[in-house]
């Protein structure tokens, strides 16, 4: 074979060897639709697509409503321990699956904060919610819902945060090579256990609460998601446009809106520091953190009681 075809052949090659793989681990995924949905909940139109939500009430309502805003790769099953505690308070509680995840459509698009806050804006007027709400946000919808109180303060009666994103002091961003196109997406399908394993994983296994969520159950409701074309997409989307790191600037202007806010972190959160608890305290000098000894990123579900109490707790107070 004559020489100049070497390197012909050699290309053709790789590009065999790079899309091969991906081609395969994609190629049975499937697009969810309002087949998918469980029998509980339904899908809000929105300007994007289909978004997830379930209404949970009360037999007795106080009048209050909680709107529960999850994490990263999480969708709102991520709760469950919590609610039935909030419920006998006597709070309606929304919960909903971000775009990309869960049980909501995955559009092709940039998914940033703007992004976030927006569809939460749109779900709100979609339910004619019309009075003050309370927000909870967890890792990622910390910053969501800092987000959205930053722009619509008026609707925003208190903030919880738990083990929330966005206060670290140190400027993270990925290799110049991760922000092609296509390069965090292909990892994710090809290398998913490796690249995207430990994103699934949860920091603790097991938890003695009785109304934790445990890694069999946790793993079995997690990987529903996982068949549906655009979900790792969303995630990669979600690295490449959103900050998740530092959103300080955006909480020192949501300070200055005197919103009532909660932080509640795990003092051995592997994957959002502890130290941002500090971050937190010298932003909402009238905010108060509490600490789950011993806690983990994992405390939403796997220690949910101690969250519950917190949250329980300050909700009350804001209440005349």
């Amino acid at each position: 074979m004559p020489s100049e075809f070497l390197p012909l052949g050699f290309f053709g090659i790789l590009i065999l060897a790079i899309f091969a793989p991906y081609w395969l681990k994609t190629k049975d995924l499937k697009k969810i639709s309002s087949k998918d949905l469980p029998p509980n909940g339904d899908w809000a139109k929105l300007s994007r697509g289909n978004i997830y939500y379930r209404w949970h009430y009360p037999e007795q309502k106080n009048g209050q409503t909680i709107i529960m805003v999850h994490g990263f790769s999480t969708p709102s099953f991520v709760w469950n321990g919590l609610l039935n505690g909030l419920l006998k308070k006597g709070y309606s509680v929304l919960v909903y699956d971000h775009y990309g995840r869960g049980f909501s459509e995955r559009p092709r698009t940039k998914y940033t904060l703007d992004f976030y806050v927006e569809t939460l804006k749109e779900l709100i007027a979609h339910q004619s919610i019309d009075e003050k709400i309370h927000l909870v946000g967890y890792s990622m919808g910390g910053p969501i819902i800092g987000g959205f109180a930053e722009r619509y303060s008026d609707q925003v009666k208190s903030l919880s945060f738990i083990a929330p994103a966005g206060f670290g002091k140190v400027q993270t961003s990925f290799p110049f090579f991760m922000k092609i196109p296509g390069v965090i997406e292909w990892s994710m399908h090809v290398l998913a256990d490796r690249f995207y394993g430990s994103a699934i994983s949860s920091e603790t296994t097991h938890s003695s609460d009785p109304l934790s969520i445990n890694e069999e159950e946790f793993q079995q409701l997690f990987s529903f998601q996982v068949q549906f074309k655009g979900f790792r997409e969303s995630l990669a989307s979600t690295m490449r446009n959103f900050n998740l790191f530092d959103a300080r600037e955006m909480f020192e202007k949501v300070a200055t809106k005197n919103i009532p806010s909660i932080a509640i972190w795990g003092d051995n959160d592997g994957v959002v520091s502890y130290r941002g608890a500090e971050t937190y305290s010298e932003i909402f000098h009238e905010g108060k953190v509490i600490t789950i000894e011993s806690g983990t990123h994992d405390i939403t579900y796997r220690q949910p009681s101690d969250v519950l109490e917190a949250i329980n707790i300050f909700l009350d107070s804001q209440i005349p």
